[in-house]
């Protein structure tokens, strides 16, 4: 079974612009293999696309990341919630239907309230200078525990919703 199995693409697409209206995170869903199944992009926040047009970038923090907390969501069946190497929030949330794993939707790109952008790792990653790094996460959002686990909710009741849909 595949996502597009549940829904077409213009739906996952509606997913994802509604958690960045909502939320304003790089939202996006991904397979089981981990490929994003929607060409839907809309920033957070201009570092970024900075980051991911480098291909160290998007190989070293953006892939890693992902990987690793897909990963984790998928072991655990549960949502989770960690900061890339670039020190921004990442939320992946599992989409499993009865037992079979089929991905994960969620999104990045703001800062824990006390959170901080790891500018020297980034700067050492794709070779862009600090000065220039701090310009583009001027304008990154933070966002407190307390809305961070309602984002966390909300995507788990969206899904649940497509899994019952789907289901019945």
């Amino acid at each position: 079974m595949k996502l597009y199995d549940m829904l077409d693409k213009e739906d996952w697409i509606e997913l994802e612009k509604d958690i960045n209206s909502k939320y304003g995170l790089n939202a996006s869903v991904f397979d089981a293999e981990g490929n994003r199944i929607t060409d839907f992009k809309k920033w957070a926040n201009e570092l970024c696309p900075a980051i991911k047009s480098n291909e160290k970038g998007q190989k070293y923090i953006c892939s890693v990341a992902h990987q690793a907390i897909a990963s984790e969501a998928m072991r655990t069946r549960k949502s989770v919630v960690e900061e890339c190497d670039a020190g921004m929030v990442k939320i992946a949330v599992p989409i499993y239907v009865k037992d079979e794993f089929l991905g994960v939707t969620g999104g990045c790109g703001v800062l824990k309230e006390s959170g901080a952008i790891e500018d020297y790792l980034i700067h050492k990653t794709i070779d862009i200078n600090i000065e220039d790094i701090e310009k583009l996460a001027k304008g990154i959002k933070t966002i407190k525990k307390d809305k961070i686990n309602s984002v966390v909710k909300y995507i788990e009741d969206r899904i649940d919703k497509i899994i019952d849909d789907f289901e019945n």
